[in-house]
Order: C-alpha cells, then structure tokens, then sequence
C-alpha cells in the first residue's frame, strides 16, 4: 500500500473530523442560525452516506467476502457485518447519557446574552463538557469509515469525507455554545469545540495501525459492510431528525434527494 494513499486517506479523515470548529466559528461569527441553510445540509450529507452506502459500499464489501467464502456465505458475512456495524454505532449511542446527546441541537441566538447570569454556571460548562467527549467518542468510528473508504477508492473517500463533514457542522455549535455560555470564553469554548473533532482521524490512525497487518479480503469485506452500516445509522438516527428539529422538513428531504443525485453522477463519472 502506497505511502501517498495513506497520507490521502489520513488527510480527508483530518478534514472531515475538525469540520466541528467550523461550526463552532459559525456560532460566534453569525447573528442567525440559518435553519434553510442547516436543513438542506443535512439532507443532503445523509443522501450521500445511504445511497453510497447501499449501491456501493455494501456490493464492494460483499464482492471481498465473497471473494473468501463463495457468494452464498459471503452475502450472509455481508449482511451480518452490515447489521453489526448498525449495532455497533447504536451501542455507542447508548453509552451517551440523553442530556448530553451530541445531537441536541443548538441555536445561535442562544448565544445573544439575554442570560449573563449564566456565564459561570457549572452546569452549562458540564454539559458542554460532556458533550465535546460523546462527539470525540461517537466521531471514533466515523474517522475509520472514512479512512477505509478513502484507502479503496479516493474519490469515493471523498465524498464520504465531505458528507460527514457537513454533519460535524452543528456538532460543533452543540459543543460551542453552552461552553460560551458557561464561560465566557470563546476561545475556550472554539478550542474544546475543534478538539472534539480529533477523535475522527485518532480512529483512523488506530484503525490502520491494528488493522492494515491483516488487510485482505475477509477483514476488508466485514470493515467495509459494517462502515455501510454505521454510515445508514447515522443518517437515519442523526442527520435527518437534526434537520426536522431545525425545522424545514421538506427542505431537508430534498436536499437528500439531492445528495443521492450528486453521489449517483459521481459514481457514474468514476465508472
């Protein structure tokens, strides 16, 4: 494995996971939260991960399983590994205590200072706290995704890394503004915001340190059908309620379809 695809795949894991500091910048630079803008980003960010993660993602997964056990097993491996995947990631969202939910949406304009008295109060700083750890915890996954998908195919790679960038996006105004709040302090609060998003290429580094030793069809098959699936998860538990809770449904469906579209024609492209 070349070196300059490593560092490709690195690269776009970096890129994808410290995406939360720019939503972090768009909650102490903007007067309003952009709902529309929110909405269809989000849409379209789970478009690309479930239509790349149906048509593509799982039929590669299955062509390596199959590859090492037939195709009869080597679908039944796939759909296994897929399902696990989606076990795997809703385990993890167990784990997160609800009121530190990374996916609780933040405003903006709750940042507006009506509630000064709030600036020390230990409570806000805990949940902010708290939820920079459920990112970095929930990220870890993610950056693994990423950097496999980008190992096999780069332009598939990115792709991935842009759909997921854009839902870090609010991740980093939940962490932002209650630390703000607590605080005071945005620098404080953009610093823990940004860090929060290193624990996605921490996951590919991890990843490809235990894994990349015994990197062949079997293993490439099961991480791959599990990325589809923790990649579905997201976007069905995650990304599409956050846009409804913002408040555009409908936008947040067409920028799905949207995403589907985009990905679909740069499939094509790559034929």
């Amino acid at each position: 494995m070349e070196i300059n695809n490593v560092l490709f795949a690195f690269g776009l894991t970096l890129f994808a996971g410290l995406s939360t500091g720019i939503g972090s910048t768009m909650a102490f630079f903007a007067k309003r939260t952009n709902t529309r803008f929110l909405s269809i980003s989000l849409g379209f960010s789970a478009g690309v991960m479930i239509y790349v993660s149906f048509v593509e993602i799982f039929f590669k997964a299955k062509e390596s399983l199959s590859e090492a056990f037939g195709d009869k097993m080597g679908t039944f491996y796939t759909v296994l590994a897929f399902f696990g995947g989606m076990i795997f990631i809703a385990l993890i969202d167990k784990l997160i205590p609800t009121e530190e939910n990374p996916h609780e949406m933040h405003s903006i304009e709750e940042m507006s200072g009506e509630n000064k008295d709030k600036h020390k109060n230990k409570k806000l700083m805990r949940m902010g706290l708290m939820t920079a750890l459920a990112i970095g915890i929930h990220n870890f996954p993610e950056g693994l995704a990423t950097f496999t998908a980008a190992l096999q195919n780069p332009s598939l790679g990115i792709a991935i890394a842009v759909a997921i960038a854009i839902h870090n996006i609010p991740e980093g105004i939940a962490v932002s503004v209650p630390i703000y709040y607590a605080t005071g302090d945005k620098k404080k609060a953009f610093r823990l915001s940004f860090l929060s998003g290193l624990s996605e290429p921490i996951g590919a580094i991890i990843g490809y340190l235990i894994l990349m030793p015994f990197m062949g069809p079997l293993t490439f098959g099961i991480l791959f059908a599990a990325v589809a699936g923790i990649m579905v998860f997201i976007s069905l538990d995650e990304l599409l309620p956050a846009a409804r809770e913002y408040g555009e449904h409908h936008l947040s469906i067409y920028g799905m379809v949207a995403g589907m579209m985009v990905m679909a024609v740069s499939l094509l492209l790559f034929l």
